[in-house]
């Protein structure tokens, strides 16, 4: 399976394992499964973290790359598909970050890994428990 995280399930995945939901645990912990880190998260973390609103206990680059490694996490991109995907979707969710994994999650068929349940209004397949 490919999984798309969003981004609180990766900061949740290295600060706090304890807020993530046995389902996403098992998601994430398959080693058969494909875990991709959206760039869009990426860029959100790194702009929680300038505002003060994220801190982490190391510089921002050490951090994405423990992360991305300690989850063998491929990154993906933001590709004209996804864009042109993200045009198309109705304003059911105003996060632009949120809008764009959604976008990602849809025109590359990811199920994604996250708590968002706004995410289902567009059709995402959505892993989690509560």
């Amino acid at each position: 399976m490919r999984y798309l995280l969003d981004t609180h399930t990766l900061i949740w995945s290295q600060e706090d394992p304890s807020r993530l939901p046995s389902l996403a645990i098992s998601a994430l912990s398959d080693p058969l499964n494909d875990r991709i880190v959206s760039v869009v998260s990426i860029w959100e973390i790194g702009i929680k973290v300038a505002l003060g609103k994220l801190p982490l206990a190391k510089s921002f680059r050490a951090w994405i790359d423990t992360a991305l490694a300690d989850m063998a996490c491929s990154v993906l991109p933001i590709k004209l598909d996804h864009v042109e995907m993200l045009g198309s979707l109705p304003f059911h969710h105003r996060d632009p970050f949120d809008r764009m994994l959604i976008a990602q999650a849809l025109a590359e068929n990811i199920l994604m890994i996250g708590s968002d349940a706004q995410f289902d209004s567009y059709g995402v397949k959505r892993q989690w428990d509560e």
